[in-house]
C-alpha cells in the first residue's frame, strides 16, 4: 500500500454516481470503470454519486428510488459503491427488474453480503431519500451535465478524466499523467 493520501475522484452517474442507473452509457463504461478502480485501489479513493438523470412528475423511471437505493446499498458496513451500482445496473438492464422495488435492494443486499433487513429499512427512510437529493445537488455544483463522468478532484478543482467510451488503459494513463504533473510542481 502507497504511504501517499489517495488521489480522490468522483462518479458520477444517473442513478449511478455521476452515472444513473438509467443511464445505458454508463452501463457500458462499468466494466472499465471497475478495471481502472482495481488496478489503481492503492492510488486512488473513489466517491459513486448519483447524478438525477430521469426525475420529476413526468418521469417513467424514477432515478430518485434508484439514488435512494444506491445511498441505502452504499450506506451499509463493508459496502462498495462501485459494485452497489454495478449490482444495480445488471437488475434493471439483464434482470429488468424495477429500480423502484425495495425488495431488488434486498437482493442485492444478500448478492453482495450486506445486511438486507437494513439495506431494506435505509430504503424506505427518509433520511436516504435526503442523502440521494444530496447527490443531485453535489453533481450539479461539480459542473457534470452529462453521464457518465469521472472527475479528478485536485487542487485546483476538477477535471474530468475520461468518459463512457475510455478504456482502463486510458484511465490510468490520465491518472498516471496528473501525478506526474503534481510532482513536477
Amino acid at each position: 500500500m502507497s504511504s501517499t493520501k489517495p488521489i480522490r475522484l468522483t462518479y458520477a452517474f444517473d442513478a449511478f454516481d455521476a452515472f444513473d442507473a438509467y443511464c445505458g452509457w454508463c452501463y457500458g463504461f462499468g466494466p472499465a470503470l471497475h478495471e481502472f478502480a482495481a488496478v489503481n485501489a492503492d492510488r486512488i479513493e473513489l466517491r459513486v454519486l448519483s447524478g438525477g438523470l430521469f426525475t420529476g412528475r413526468r418521469a417513467l423511471m424514477d432515478s430518485a428510488d434508484a439514488a435512494t437505493g444506491l445511498v441505502a446499498l452504499r450506506s451499509q458496513p463493508g459496502a462498495n459503491a462501485l459494485d452497489a451500482a454495478a449490482a444495480m445496473q445488471r437488475a434493471w438492464y439483464v434482470d429488468g427488474r424495477s429500480l423502484s422495488d425495495a425488495a431488488v435492494y434486498r437482493d442485492i443486499a444478500t448478492e453482495l453480503g450486506l445486511d438486507a433487513d437494513a439495506v431494506g429499512a435505509a430504503y424506505v427512510s427518509p433520511a436516504a431519500r435526503t442523502e440521494a437529493e444530496a447527490d443531485f445537488l453535489q453533481v450539479r455544483r461539480l459542473g457534470v451535465d452529462g453521464y457518465p463522468t469521472l472527475l479528478l478532484h485536485t487542487a485546483h478543482g476538477t477535471d474530468r478524466q475520461g468518459g463512457p467510451v475510455s478504456s482502463a488503459d486510458a484511465l490510468t494513463r490520465a491518472l498516471d499523467q496528473h501525478l506526474a504533473a503534481a510532482a513536477a510542481a
